[in-house]
């Protein structure tokens, strides 16, 4: 799936390469993605292409940086991920604080929705969430996936969402 490349009103989508890490290391360090993600452990350029390369590698990773049409600015991230603790992928969104509240990660997320439905890549989507990262929830709901239960996974405890196509 690493072929994905869409499109939307305002924000081209294309698969993450080499040519985002100064981006990557920008989003992976921010506060949201520190606390409701997880500290990567970038903490330079290298990191951040290492970091790149590893998910890049991972045919159970996609991650699709989403960017303004204008401008070419990169704003956020949206990933399909399979998990082994998971049926089938999940999807993820970040992005960068600055571009927060102006329904970009929406409208990059309910793109790759879309196509996950219309090109069949899987039957059920899954989210998997802090339980309190309320602006998450907000846009897993709105997605249309509904909660389902609560696991434990790296001693964390996960909200987990669903939406079967």
């Amino acid at each position: 799936m690493h072929h994905l490349k869409f499109e939307t009103e305002r924000l081209f989508i294309e698969p993450m390469t080499k040519e985002d890490t100064d981006f990557i290391y920008q989003l992976v360090n921010t506060e949201g993605w520190l606390k409701n993600i997880g500290d990567r452990k970038v903490n330079t350029k290298e990191d951040a292409t290492a970091y790149i390369e590893k998910i890049v590698n991972n045919s159970n990773y996609t991650y699709l940086v989403f960017k303004q049409k204008e401008n070419q600015q990169p704003l956020g991230l949206v990933t399909l991920i399979k998990r082994d603790y998971l049926e089938d992928y999940d999807i993820g969104f970040a992005i960068l604080p600055e571009f927060e509240k102006k329904g970009f990660a929406y409208e990059a997320s309910q793109k790759l929705m879309e196509i996950i439905e219309t090109e069949n890549i899987c039957t059920k989507v899954f989210a998997i969430t802090l339980p309190e990262n309320s602006p998450s929830i907000l846009l897993i709901k709105k997605l249309g996936l509904t909660y389902v239960n609560e696991i434990n996974e790296d001693n964390e405890t996960l909200s987990v969402y669903q939406k079967v196509f």
